[in-house]
């Protein structure tokens, strides 16, 4: 079939483009692209939803939530930073997949790269010399474009660095994602323990859940706490059910992302260890 929908050089051509594609990056990179705009979405509306519970349930006073509210608009505006600053470092890496991926091929000679996989190979391995008296030859105009990219692009090493330094700030922010998911799970536990109140030998006025416990609230906040029928019919809202999935699927995306920059790791120390020693492998 793919012989009579493409002619030969057409198919020839997009068989050596699907053997110098990155997988491991490409992958990575829809992985880490997805794993953000999920964090990202999912836990900036949850923090508002936080927001909104806090100020209808545990306080009346605006004075006792003001810090409160003034750090989740800090983790919103983090979240902002956070999507735009990985959207771009994506791409560089999925672009330093494919350049440093040409030049790594055409050092175990897999495939005839094109004129920018050239170019950069050139910058990366010392490319070909001058011809004698004559000088350089003449490079053409997208070739030394790809030069300038793989002066940058062509050395792993520096993406190692700063993927691994990325991946050790990311292993906190996953941390810190899954202090919520726990708050709000012990919340929904208790709110089960006071719809069933023969598997429990508590009183149902006994069980509460205190913002002030986790900090999330001063001591001095009142009420601070929601406890019994009330904190059942919290429960039942859609605000509390739809902040709590929230907080799970940032959770989720943030834990992609780490897997993504994992990911990223891997597949650039195989081509910085390439490049540096022409061993061979299974390649990225």
């Amino acid at each position: 079939i793919a012989w009579v929908l493409c002619p030969p050089g057409l198919l020839e051509c997009c068989v050596r483009c699907l053997i110098g594609a990155p997988f491991a990056s490409l992958v990575a990179t829809g992985l880490c692209f997805f794993g953000v705009a999920l964090f990202c979405g999912c836990g900036h509306e949850a923090l508002t939803g936080t927001e909104q519970l806090i100020e209808t349930y545990f306080s009346k006073n605006y004075q006792d939530y003001e810090y409160l509210i003034d750090v989740i608009h800090a983790f919103q505006y983090f979240i902002y930073g956070t999507a735009s600053f990985f959207f771009l470092y994506g791409a560089l890496l999925l672009a330093e997949g494919f350049y440093t991926t040409g030049a790594v091929r055409q050092i175990l000679g897999d495939y005839k790269t094109t004129l920018c996989g050239k170019g950069l190979s050139a910058t990366v391995t010392g490319g070909p010399k001058g011809r004698g008296a004559r000088g350089p030859p003449r490079a053409h105009s997208l070739q030394r474009v790809c030069q300038c990219l793989g002066k940058w692009l062509g050395h792993p090493d520096k993406f190692v660095g700063i993927t691994y330094v990325l991946t050790v700030l990311w292993l906190l922010v996953f941390a810190c994602s899954a202090v919520p998911v726990y708050i709000y799970f012990s919340t929904w536990t208790t709110c089960q323990s006071i719809a069933n109140p023969s598997k429990t030998s508590a009183s149902i006025g006994t069980l509460c859940a205190d913002a002030r416990m986790y900090g999330v609230l001063p001591w001095n906040a009142f009420p601070g706490k929601v406890c019994g029928a009330n904190l059942l019919s919290v429960c039942k809202t859609s605000e509390f059910q739809m902040t709590f999935h929230l907080f799970i699927a940032a959770f989720v995306g943030a834990a992609a992302t780490l897997v993504s920059l994992l990911t990223f790791i891997i597949a650039t120390t195989y081509n910085f260890a390439v490049l540096k020693l022409m061993g061979r492998g299974t390649k990225f």
